[in-house]
């Protein structure tokens, strides 16, 4: 990784940090030593990050990945170790076409694919429905509607 590639990087996260909430800016404004905090990291790593000293470690990677509530995948291609084609998107079969609608989940199969208990899915359908557009032709829309 290049010095510009770290700098890059260092003006993003600097970004995100700070569009997140957390106040990175004055000295007591207690950002760092909060997302340090809430990623389990050492308040030291997040310093050298916003100072373009170093990269975090996968870990620390992951975890601050989660707190800022961006994907791992975004986060290790912004920062230069892996490029889109090392970390390719699952192909979900192309884009659709004009002639056929594009596929759409159940609610049902949502619950599932994100492995929902499935003693919470009739809680799940009922909330996730509720944010289907009006006039939503689905079982969902109708259980949620209940």
């Amino acid at each position: 990784m290049s010095t510009g590639d770290l700098d890059q990087f260092t003006a993003w996260i600097e970004e995100l940090i700070r569009a997140r909430g957390y106040d990175i800016d004055s000295s007591r404004g207690g950002g760092k030593s909060r997302l340090a905090d809430e990623a389990g990291v050492h308040r030291a790593a997040i310093t050298r990050l916003l100072q373009g000293q170093s990269m975090p470690d996968l870990e620390t990677t992951r975890r601050l990945a989660h707190v800022l509530r961006v994907p791992v995948r975004e986060m290790l291609i912004r920062s230069g170790r892996l490029s889109e084609e090392d970390l390719p998107l699952p192909d979900l079969g192309g884009a659709p076409s004009a002639a056929a609608p594009p596929l759409r989940l159940t609610l049902e199969e949502a619950a599932a694919g994100l492995g929902v208990p499935r003693d919470q899915w009739d809680m799940f359908i009922r909330v996730a429905g509720q944010f289907l557009p009006a006039g939503a032709d689905t079982d969902a829309a109708r259980v949620a509607s209940e």
